[in-house]
């Protein structure tokens, strides 16, 4: 028991440690260096605490305040990463270290000078810009072949010991190659992002191909009728009550039209994550009578029933623009796939801290195959009891709607049976 709350207390203090100064908006290479950084300074903090004890009991002062001078700046890189400063963190570590370590190599030969390689290649792995690197590369050689070729000894009492100078070089090479893994692991943390990047880009090129052929025939096909129909009206071959059946389909068409636009301009928006959540409390019931308004005319031009089962109470907390988004294109897909003089029942209840909404119908349906290929991508076109056109466009923006606001979008369906789409959000209070 005590082993196991010792060893909790050493790994959060450990987690502390290394993510000192982490945040989430940070990028990942930002993360990997602070994180370096902070290991570093850890590992080095014990043998600087000791050697102050040390060089004063064998009457090195001066090398003391060396000492607490190098302790100070490890302390320093961890508070400025606390407050954030990770530029001043950095800055402040490698100029301390070049100070301390030159004059140490300079003045004392205790084989602190090879420490300065450890300074170059974080130099090397910290910074950026490559002035900075050049400069303070520049800087680190100066000194490091000044304090080996032109040691000015200043031990009255003795140089170190060499087992003191060995230990140091060892500790120099182990730091060494914990920086070289760390390069190695940035490289190939950058070889990943770009290999992901290359196949977001891939997947999104090959949705934009397919999108812009679905789109390019769905604004076609309604306006090719259009000027069918304005045609024949030109030229005196519509009577009155052709003409007024005619002025429905000009009016289906156009509010198909509108849909296939608005589903299309919401998509570019969200890809170029230009659509904000503004989530609110409200009631669910208006927003879904609302909606079967809408879709009245065509509902009852295929004489089907859209049965409404919903508390007048139930609230949820979501965007209302995006939800009214999600159920216009819910039930657009059902009265497209359902058949003449079938029913489609609205219902929802809560669950939990949850509301569960479900649209069903009693249409086409679809297999097993094409139900789980729903949401994951832009499918083929599939068609309607009276041919009407779908894009699949919509489904992917419900369910991008869907995770935007807490919830979840999920469709069950058997061949010639039905479907039934379940929405899932966030209960609210009104």
């Amino acid at each position: 028991m005590m082993y196991s709350r010792i060893s909790q207390f050493v790994l959060h203090f450990w987690t502390g440690i290394i993510n000192m100064g982490i945040e989430p908006e940070l990028p990942l290479i930002e993360c990997r260096r602070v994180r370096l950084l902070n290991v570093l300074v850890f590992i080095a903090i014990p043998p600087v605490m000791i050697y102050p004890f040390i060089n004063w009991m064998q009457g090195r002062y001066f090398l003391v305040g060396l000492n607490i001078v190098n302790l100070a700046s490890l302390l320093l890189v961890l508070l400025l990463h606390k407050k954030r400063k990770y530029m001043a963190a950095r800055y402040t570590r490698i100029g301390c270290s070049i100070f301390v370590y030159t004059v140490s190599g300079l003045c004392f030969h205790t084989g602190a000078e090879y420490f300065l390689l450890n300074t170059l290649i974080l130099t090397i792995i910290v910074f950026d810009n490559k002035w900075v690197i050049a400069g303070i590369s520049l800087l680190i050689i100066t000194a490091a072949a000044l304090a080996l070729t032109h040691p000015v000894p200043m031990y009255p009492i003795g140089p170190v010991r060499a087992g003191r100078i060995g230990s140091n070089i060892v500790l120099s090479l182990l730091f060494t190659v914990l920086a070289l893994y760390f390069f190695k692991s940035i490289q190939q943390d950058y070889q990943q992002e770009i290999e992901k990047q290359k196949q977001a880009l891939f997947l999104m090129n090959q949705d934009k191909e397919k999108l812009f052929s679905i789109i390019a025939h769905d604004i076609r096909s309604p306006l090719a009728s259009l000027e069918a129909l304005m045609s024949q009206f030109q030229d005196g071959f519509l009577s009155g009550p052709e003409l007024n059946e005619a002025s429905v389909v000009i009016r289906n068409r156009v509010s198909g039209l509108n849909r296939t636009m608005d589903n299309l301009l919401r998509w570019s928006m969200l890809g170029m994550r230009g659509i904000k959540t503004h989530a609110q409390h409200f009631l669910i019931l208006p927003v879904l009578e609302e909606v079967i308004q809408l879709f009245n005319t065509v509902a009852g031009q295929k004489h089907i029933q859209m049965e409404l089962q919903v508390p007048d109470e139930l609230a949820v907390y979501a965007d209302q623009d995006q939800v009214a988004v999600i159920l216009r294109n819910l039930v657009s897909n059902a009265l497209k796939f359902s058949y003449e003089g079938g029913n489609i029942v609205i219902t929802a209840a809560q669950k939990d801290d949850q509301v569960l909404l479900r649209i069903a119908d009693r249409g086409m349906g679809m297999d097993e195959q094409r139900t789980s290929a729903l949401f994951a991508g832009l499918q083929q076109p599939g068609y309607g009891t009276y041919g009407e056109r779908g894009t699949g466009l919509g489904l992917l923006l419900c369910k991008e709607f869907a995770l935007l606001n807490k919830g979840t979008i999920e469709a069950e369906s058997r061949e010639g049976r039905g479907t039934v789409f379940t929405l899932t959000l966030q209960k609210g209070d009104y």
